[in-house]
């Protein structure tokens, strides 16, 4: 089963080779990883062009416009599903989410056990272990809470970017009709669920560094309320009626 991992990356010049040396080496074995330099004004691109030369498992994609955090996700899946990947995760560029895991991460997918897996920070208390700032901590968990009553899911943590996902789901989620931003990982939580797949969720360990998020929490936080406005009208229930009746397939955009 050929494995993906595709790392949106955005003023990473600094982080971006000490994570590609954190993937285990099993991964490389019949794994690509796929870094997508989303049009960083700092010298990320030299650097993931660099890289290339040094791991043969690395194909890099640089993007001429800034397409921001889903967008750059999206990029990654299309390649992925390109190179005939059955199975996906998302690594951050800065190195937060621990990528020695992340074959322990796949498990459940290639097992065919989940379609769809997240790495929680709050399962096993990780996030406040790994220095997780209360100023995020305490708005992460009233908008999980929200997020849970509004789209009847039971997620503990709706807001950890360590993301997996199977073939058959991303072929089945109308993915590139999902937000660009910071919101994509909950989007396709929540399409997952209204398809009728429940996210797996492992505890993971979190480190929060000297790193600097390009995510602003006062946006995001207006985002996700947004999100949840467009749920309660039937704007997502659409985009999975539309994906069934095949108008919507991911298949047909990718390049």
């Amino acid at each position: 089963m050929k494995k993906a991992i595709v790392i949106p990356s955005y003023r990473a010049e600094k982080t971006l080779p000490s994570v590609l040396s954190r993937i285990p080496a099993a991964f490389w074995d019949d794994g690509v990883a796929i870094i997508v330099n989303d049009k960083s004004p700092d010298n990320t691109g030299e650097v993931a062009t660099e890289l290339k030369s040094q791991w043969p498992g690395l194909d890099v994609v640089h993007h001429e416009v800034n397409q921001g955090y889903g967008g750059a996700q999206k990029t990654g899946l299309r390649r992925g599903l390109n190179l005939g990947a059955s199975v996906f995760a998302v690594v951050h560029a800065d190195g937060q989410y621990a990528p020695e895991i992340v074959l322990d991460l796949m498990q459940p997918i290639i097992e065919d056990k989940a379609q769809i897996v997240q790495g929680s920070r709050i399962l096993g208390g990780g996030a406040l272990r790994g220095g997780m700032p209360y100023g995020r901590y305490i708005p992460n968990r009233i908008l999980t809470f929200l997020e849970n009553i509004v789209f009847g899911t039971r997620m503990a943590d709706f807001h950890s970017g360590y993301m997996l996902y199977s073939r058959r789901l991303l072929e089945r989620i109308p993915f590139e009709q999902l937000q660009n931003n910071y919101n994509f990982d909950a989007e396709m939580i929540l399409l997952a669920n209204l398809l009728g797949f429940e996210c797996a969720q492992i505890p993971i360990p979190t480190r929060y560094g000297e790193e600097i998020s390009s995510l602003d929490p006062i946006p995001y936080g207006i985002n996700v309320l947004k999100m949840m406005v467009r749920y309660l009208g039937g704007h997502y229930r659409g985009l999975v009626v539309k994906g069934k009746n095949g108008n919507s397939d991911p298949r047909e955009k990718i390049d």
